[in-house]
């Protein structure tokens, strides 16, 4: 359920929908004609690395300029307008390229997809003892600054992710600022997590990851679950984490020119009046219990304007005797893995997350596959 379909969302009419989709056309390929003139050859990773680096920004920085010009209702449209394509799109690629297939589910009342090794399903697989054990469930929170995408949208990412680690991802489609401010999306995590232990899943065999505003839903959901006494996740994953919603750091004017982040990113509507400093929001300003937080990978850009503040989490998980591996990647910007698979960074970052899988979390020799 993309959030256009809630009923409590309000859309735009077609008409207007269409006038914005074109308006998103004309952004894109008015920002895509301005990369020659940036000097794109320029960088540390080769020519076409560099050239696809600076397309890739480009086009994403268009794209988000452009879309939090719009009002809401034109904006939850197009989103439906992009979803629906990635609906029909992504399942025959992620099929083809990973091996995944991709269905439907709702977990305690939240809806989202699951993505699954084909050769973990008996609808693929008939000899039992060919089929590929699940070792593990990811629960996987999208990225978006807490206010757009949608799982659809996720699924090549995810499906790299059952790739690479052998698990199995449930990718959640939690509520969205400015209909549902925080802490809505918190609850909705953490009823998919309690959902997920219910139906069996331990948490021993479950790690909770995330990107951007997802990686700080993900930070949210770790200190929730911390203060209701639930068992912690085997690990916790995060991909350029937005973590600080003070947005006080350096690297946020700094890096203003370098990273596909618009200028003024917004949280006003996500916090809806609770302060950016609240560690409930901020998982920068929490103190770590190193008895019950997970083993922590995260991952971020030296470009990009988050970088200062995730350091700072980081290094205060560190300090407080948390197990941690942070990679800062340098000439990267926000979410690099996620937006260029193909990048050597990026392909560090995978290897560090398959291993992670492999060193945090036992796999479960009994694990269902209809979770």
């Amino acid at each position: 359920m993309v959030m256009a379909d809630r009923p409590e969302v309000e859309t735009a009419s077609a008409p207007v929908t269409a006038l914005t989709v074109v308006g998103l056309a004309e952004s894109m390929l008015n920002g895509l004609a301005r990369v020659p003139f940036r000097r794109p050859w320029q960088g540390g990773n080769g020519l076409l690395g560099n050239l696809g680096q600076s397309v890739t920004r480009q086009a994403i920085r268009s794209f988000m300029g452009y879309s939090m010009g719009l009002p809401i209702e034109e904006f939850r449209s197009m989103e439906k307008i992009l979803d629906d394509l990635c609906r029909v799109v992504m399942p025959p690629f992620v099929g083809f390229a990973d091996g995944v297939e991709i269905k439907s589910d709702t977990i305690n009342g939240v809806p989202g997809i699951w993505c699954r090794a084909k050769a973990s399903s008996d609808a693929y697989v008939d000899d039992d003892e060919q089929r590929r054990a699940i070792g593990a469930t990811v629960l996987y929170l999208h990225g978006g600054g807490y206010i757009g995408t949608s799982p659809s949208m996720y699924s090549a990412f995810a499906s790299s992710l059952v790739r690479l680690t052998g698990c199995e991802v449930f990718i959640a489609d939690y509520r969205m600022a400015p209909e549902f401010p925080f802490p809505a999306g918190v609850l909705d995590a953490a009823d998919v997590y309690q959902g997920l232990l219910g139906r069996g899943v331990d948490a021993e065999h479950l790690i909770v990851a995330g990107d951007s505003g997802g990686g700080g839903l993900a930070t949210s959901l770790i200190a929730y679950l911390h203060d209701r006494g639930i068992d912690e996740p085997a690990a916790l994953a995060l991909f350029s984490p937005e973590i600080d919603l003070d947005l006080n750091h350096p690297s946020v004017t700094e890096n203003a020119a370098h990273d596909i982040l618009p200028w003024s990113v917004p949280v006003t509507p996500y916090l809806h009046g609770v302060q950016p400093d609240d560690a409930r929001v901020s998982a920068v300003y929490e103190e770590p219990d190193p008895s019950w937080h997970p083993p922590t990978f995260v991952c971020w850009g030296a470009d990009e304007m988050f970088r200062d503040g995730i350091r700072e989490y980081a290094e205060r998980l560190e300090k407080a005797g948390v197990r941690v591996r942070a990679m800062e990647e340098p000439g990267m910007f926000h979410v690099f893995p996620i937006l260029m698979p193909w990048a050597e960074a990026s392909k560090r970052v995978f290897r560090e997350i398959g291993d992670l899988a492999r060193r945090e979390v036992t796999p479960d020799p009994a694990a269902e596959q209809t979770h």
